[in-house]
């Protein structure tokens, strides 16, 4: 199934009545685990690490979890599927499974609310790409959603106009020719992905084709795409679907690198004047309290133990609850409550990987609203 920013956030917004939400990711790629039993293996040291850290887990969540073997080990079509996403509170009679088309960290997540911080990271990564290929003699657009070709055309150049004897000895004349030719063969393609592009929501653009060729094509395009142009790639125009595919999948992942370069350096720059920055948990779980954060930056596998009211005030420290005097409940990972606080709030999350300047700002940082 295709994953949208609604579905994370209907997500996120759910909450366990009768008793918590199980979440849990899922490997389940066949490259790296040819043996759907290596999967199941990997399933259940996930189990055994969840009963070891927290004891006996109530009834409704031993129900969860046995839902979640029984759907592994029903069968998946890996031809396609990389990651699972699985969430249950059997006590509220929630279920889902969200089939992903790139890999997931394994983790289960027993919480108050489904941990749905890896979705967004797959929804950031796998935004709409359109790819435009093209030579002198064809161009080929294509489209690419969460890792697959939803849609993908093509033209051939039209031939030149045929000389006469005496215009064909003409060699300037021949030479302009030739150039208009192929000038009007850029121009179609321009007006394929202009039409194309638009019409499937393309966010980001790369295209590929002869370097001499990819200044003037760029130049062509429409205002909406040239500024969407992130990536030139280096695959032929006759290159496969699936070299198609692979190629945009990688330079959606250097995009996305670049963009949360870009916002740690807004995180960086606003933290260091005192502007609408905040870094540190303790200070980003107070912003979000007061519903002041705009975008949340989090680095990929932080954690850190935290407090959570049912009131939904959070904190670093516990137990009393500042706001309604209530005990609070000690969460094992802050982290992931803040983000699902950050989605329920409509904050942009952005998940940093290998991001070394967010880690020296302590691995989480807010731009603010106010």
């Amino acid at each position: 199934m295709v994953i949208t920013q609604d579905d994370v956030r209907t997500l996120a917004a759910f909450k366990g009545k009768e008793a918590p939400v199980t979440s849990c990711y899922l490997d389940v790629d066949g490259r790296s685990h040819p043996r759907l039993q290596e999967v199941e293996q990997q399933l259940a040291s996930l189990l055994r690490r969840l009963r070891s850290r927290d004891g006996t887990l109530s009834p409704s969540t031993e129900e969860d979890l046995r839902r979640i073997e029984q759907h592994v080990r029903g069968g998946i079509d890996r031809s396609r599927v990389r990651g699972l996403a699985m969430f249950s509170c059997a006590a509220d009679g929630f279920w889902k499974v969200v089939e992903l088309p790139v890999r997931v960290t394994n983790q289960i997540v027993v919480n108050h609310m489904p941990a749905v911080s890896q979705l967004e990271t797959v929804l950031e990564e796998l935004r709409p790409m359109g790819v435009l290929l093209a030579d002198r003699t064809k161009a080929r657009a294509v489209v690419v959603s969460q890792g697959e070709i939803v849609v993908h055309e093509e033209i051939q150049a039209e031939g030149p106009r045929v000389l006469t004897d005496d215009r064909a000895s003409n060699k300037t004349r021949a030479a302009s020719s030739a150039d208009a030719h192929v000038h009007r063969h850029e121009r179609r393609a321009a007006d394929l992905a202009f039409d194309l592009f638009r019409a499937h929501g393309v966010e980001r653009v790369a295209l590929g084709g002869p370097a001499d060729l990819l200044h003037e094509l760029d130049s062509m395009l429409h205002p909406y795409l040239r500024e969407r142009v992130g990536e030139h790639l280096q695959i032929p125009v006759g290159a496969s679907l699936d070299q198609i595919r692979k190629a945009s999948l990688e330079a959606e992942e250097r995009i996305e690198r670049r963009e949360e370069a870009r916002l740690v350096e807004r995180l960086r720059d606003g933290y260091a004047s005192g502007r609408r920055a905040v870094v540190g948990l303790d200070d980003v779980v107070k912003a979000l309290n007061e519903r002041r954060v705009d975008t949340l930056l989090v680095s990929h596998g932080y954690t850190a133990e935290g407090w959570r009211c049912p009131c939904g005030h959070l904190a670093l420290v516990g137990r009393s609850c500042p706001l309604c005097g209530r005990d609070m409940a000690k969460v094992a990972d802050l982290v992931e409550d803040a983000v699902d606080e950050a989605l329920t709030q409509s904050c942009r999350v952005e998940v940093c990987v290998g991001n070394a300047d967010l880690d020296v700002l302590g691995r989480i940082g807010a731009l603010l609203r106010f």
